[in-house]
């Protein structure tokens, strides 16, 4: 089968590469890797901490919902990923620019890339939350632009999986603007992290459908005035 345009000239049988956390840097956000390296008082920890400690953030699912929301910086540092090579890669979201949240350099979130299978060329793009001050801003259109266009430009993979708990409308509705497809419903798919299961909306864009994708969220963008 002839390889898409924007995963040729590459040799061997594992096309797609890990992401690597090298900082992701736009217009009005920076994405820069974060994780349980250090002492939980670590200024990004303390600050994402404070970022994300909204009942609003965890009633939709985020981490296991509700009941995992940590209660201080060492806490969430648990939910973090341990950086091993090929794991998952969590990125805090800081602004550029000032918003509703605060001045510029605020941090405003995160999101990661995980569950990368290279043979498949296949990668999952989730653990997303926000300030709620910043929802429905195109905070998170810039974000997911960075993500995307670094796993099928730089990474090359062919398909990204974007996933949500079904309770969580509002995360499918902003998963459906960004131009993935619904592809279905996981029954009884995770644990939270009060013991009952969630249902998982799964979405997913592939490669082919990227260049529509990519235009349509800079589109976004520019009618907000935060061109790419």
């Amino acid at each position: 089968m002839e390889r898409h345009p924007l995963l040729r000239g590459r040799r061997g049988p594992a096309v797609a590469t890990y992401p690597d956390g090298r900082p992701l840097i736009g217009a009005s956000v920076r994405l820069d890797r974060v994780g349980p390296t250090g002492p939980p008082d670590l200024p990004e920890l303390s600050e994402l901490f404070e970022a994300l400690d909204d009942e609003r953030v965890w009633a939709g699912g985020f981490a296991g919902g509700p009941a995992a929301r940590p209660t201080g910086p060492a806490g969430l540092a648990a939910l973090l990923p341990d950086p091993v090579p090929g794991g998952r890669v969590a990125y805090l979201v800081r602004s550029l620019r000032d918003t509703a949240a605060g001045p510029a350099g605020t941090v405003l979130g995160t999101s990661s890339l995980g569950d990368a299978v290279l043979a498949d060329e296949r990668v999952h793009l989730g653990w997303t939350a926000y300030r709620p001050a910043v929802w429905g801003t195109g905070i998170n259109v810039e974000t997911k632009l960075l993500l995307l266009e670094h796993v099928f430009t730089d990474c090359g993979f062919g398909r990204v999986k974007i996933q949500t708990d079904a309770r969580n409308a509002r995360s499918q509705a902003a998963i459906a603007r960004l131009g993935a497809t619904r592809e279905g419903v996981l029954r009884r798919h995770k644990v939270r992290a009060d013991g009952t299961f969630r249902d998982t909306v799964v979405f997913s864009i592939v490669v082919d459908e990227w260049p529509a994708v990519r235009d349509g969220l800079r589109a976004r963008l520019a009618a907000l005035g935060r061109p790419d």
